[in-house]
């Protein structure tokens, strides 16, 4: 099998300079081995399946050292054993590029949800909170409401009244919190040149 195998690479050898003197006026016995050398080379394509094929191409890949230094090498792929996401990908994309105020209306609402009640908070009026709510309300009917593929919607709408009234508990429990006292300031001291023009110390 390994004279079959090096008899072959000869000829394929030979074929290839053969093939490089083509335009050189070779002779019509060379032509014909040459012929017959890429009749055969396809011949034995053909009879190797595509598993060894696959097989033969990752360890040429390996021996050539293009497995080294892979970005997860030696490390915990990043997600794995964690429940199965539907939108991982437009999260990882979103994430990579840092992109925001893009994306499917899904993960738009999903995000502004979990960020909703920080932004309740920094209001200042009642009816500020109300007019945010019903915005976000609003606009989570609406991106149920169209069919245009992508993530499904499973941000909830929010009871009006219920986060008003949250909102008011939050705040009085930020105001009823005991104030830190300020620390004393220390006097500031000159720099030594001005201690020293002055002739004080």
């Amino acid at each position: 099998m390994a004279g079959g195998g090096n008899a072959f690479r000869r000829r394929l050898e030979r074929g290839a300079e053969l093939r490089s003197y083509r335009g050189a006026g070779i002779s019509a016995e060379e032509e014909a081995q040459l012929e017959a050398a890429e009749a055969d080379e396809r011949q034995k394509r053909r009879k190797v399946d595509d598993a060894r094929r696959v097989e033969y191409l990752i360890r040429d890949a390996m021996a050539q050292g293009k497995f080294d230094n892979l970005k997860y090498s030696g490390k915990p792929i990043p997600g794995l054993g964690e429940a199965y996401d539907p939108d991982w990908w437009v999260k990882g994309l979103i994430q990579r590029e840092n992109i925001s105020g893009l994306g499917p209306k899904a993960i738009l609402l999903r995000t502004e949800d979990a960020e909703l009640d920080a932004r309740l908070d920094a209001q200042f009026t009642e009816k500020q909170v109300r007019d945010i709510l019903k915005d976000f309300n609003a606009r989570v009917i609406d991106a149920r409401r169209q069919l245009q593929g992508g993530p499904p919607v499973i941000t909830k709408t929010r009871d009006v009244e219920a986060e008003v009234a949250r909102w008011r508990e939050r705040r009085a429990s930020r105001a009823a919190a005991p104030q830190s006292e300020p620390e004393t300031e220390l006097k500031p001291t000159r720099p030594w040149w001005q201690r020293l023009w002055n002739g004080t110390g």
